[in-house]
């Protein structure tokens, strides 16, 4: 990530960068692919860290497996998936690729991907935490690999919180402030704060808007029931969510151009201390750190009738049409080892997807002491929240949730009518 606060949201995709993607480490890095039958193409986005990362991985893999090729493609993500869509549609796409989560189904639910089930180890769902299993899955099998994952944890403005009288924040997860105690902290922030900065932000801008399922989660709802299919979103839990978020806007607590449609991203916000928290993912730490002139810190995000968080980050999968099945599986095996994945994850400040990572946990290489913090936020993702945006349906969801939310917002619209449009939105979505 460059200095002036261009950001790449690497969990959502979304992309904050008007031009000069190239200057950012985003530029195309495509090499021409050596001849043989043991070569796979390997299409991918990336910062900086992210394609260092994928280049040593690849270097050992061609290591372990002499005679093996993989030609590492890097894009800007704006020309990832019209790339990678154009290549399928010719027949010719990459053998493997980087997608989020929330696109995985879409690509799955029309037949693109390929079925690793016959293709990987025994016992390889073991690895891996039932969210990141669940987040691969179309129709019980697996059609890709979760590489990696990131959520959101609360960023702050220490000295801005002092000055609120906010002299401590909670340490743990079990102890993450609930929504009643959230909205204290909101309000003392607001009576401390000039009447142009803010209590916070929330990053659900753009394609982020599925972060603000989190709220809908920590009130231990759903917007798809068990089927993927029926909307479930008309709810105490649902009515909860948009309730209180909704209020964030007439409150004062967030600034009004930070609604879902805004192009003004939260980091932004919070780096020109515009507001003095922050919803972000911990790829934000090295940039963060290299550019803030403040001290800040990360807690964990409120709880309600428990705690949850967004599933972020990418998968990597094999198109169904890789004229190398066995190979393909094969890297991407190797690439969720638990050495390949703590060091990918460790220099990119990513979280992982192994059991065994988040158990022993990973140290970041910028600002360290913050890992747990996130660690302990992911481990709040349950299977059923990970699986419900995995839906082949997620893309169109997406603009049902924008646009019911920025009415719920900004516009005026009230929370049954934002329900009843989201459950219309969602129902149209699973139909077609």
């Amino acid at each position: 990530m460059d200095l002036d606060r261009r950001h790449f949201l690497t969990a959502t995709g979304l992309v904050a960068l008007p031009a000069l993607l190239s200057s950012c480490g985003f530029a195309p890095q495509s090499s021409s692919s050596p001849s043989g039958t043991d070569t796979l193409s390997f299409t991918t986005w990336g910062t900086d860290s992210e394609l260092a990362g994928f280049r040593t991985a690849i270097a050992a893999f061609q290591k372990a497996n002499p005679g093996s090729t993989v030609t590492l493609n890097a894009v800007p993500y704006a020309q990832m998936f019209t790339n990678v869509d154009a290549q399928l549609q010719a027949g010719n796409p990459p053998d493997i690729f980087r997608v989020p989560y929330y696109t995985f189904g879409s690509y799955a639910g029309r037949g693109q991907l390929l079925d690793l089930t016959p293709h990987l180890p025994d016992a390889f769902s073991d690895r891996f935490t039932s969210a990141a299993w669940a987040a691969v899955q179309n129709g019980g099998k697996p059609f890709g690999v979760p590489h990696h994952t990131d959520t959101t944890a609360i960023l702050y403005n220490k000295d801005a919180l002092a000055k609120a009288g906010i002299d401590a924040v909670p340490t743990s997860i079990e102890d993450a402030w609930t929504w009643a105690e959230f909205e204290k902290v909101a309000q003392a922030l607001r009576r401390s704060l000039p009447t142009d900065r803010y209590p916070f932000a929330y990053n659900w801008q753009g394609n982020g808007v599925t972060r603000w399922l989190t709220w809908l989660f920590e009130s231990d709802g759903r917007f798809l029931a068990d089927d993927l299919v029926t909307p479930a979103i008309e709810s105490d839990a649902g009515r909860q969510a948009v309730d209180f978020t909704k209020s964030f806007f007439p409150k004062g607590y967030v600034p009004p151009n930070s609604s879902v449609k805004s192009t003004k991203l939260a980091a932004d916000l919070w780096y020109a201390q515009t507001t003095a928290m922050n919803f972000g993912g911990a790829f934000l730490i090295p940039d963060a750190e290299q550019t803030l002139d403040f001290e800040w810190g990360a807690t964990f995000a409120p709880r309600n009738a428990r705690s949850a968080s967004d599933f972020g980050g990418n998968a990597l999968v094999a198109t169904a049409k890789t004229g190398k099945p066995e190979l393909a599986a094969a890297f991407l095996d190797f690439m969720t080892r638990a050495d390949s994945m703590k060091g990918f994850c460790e220099s990119a400040s990513l979280l992982p997807t192994r059991k065994d990572l988040n158990a022993s946990g990973i140290t970041f290489a910028v600002r360290p002491e913050l890992s747990p913090v996130f660690i302990g936020q992911a481990g709040a993702v349950k299977a059923q929240d990970s699986g419900q945006v995995a839906s082949p349906s997620m893309s169109k969801i997406i603009t049902v949730l924008k646009d019911q939310l920025e009415q719920a917002f900004v516009g005026g619209q009230d929370t049954s009518t934002t329900l009843a449009g989201m459950t219309a939105g969602i129902a149209a979505a699973t139909a077609s």
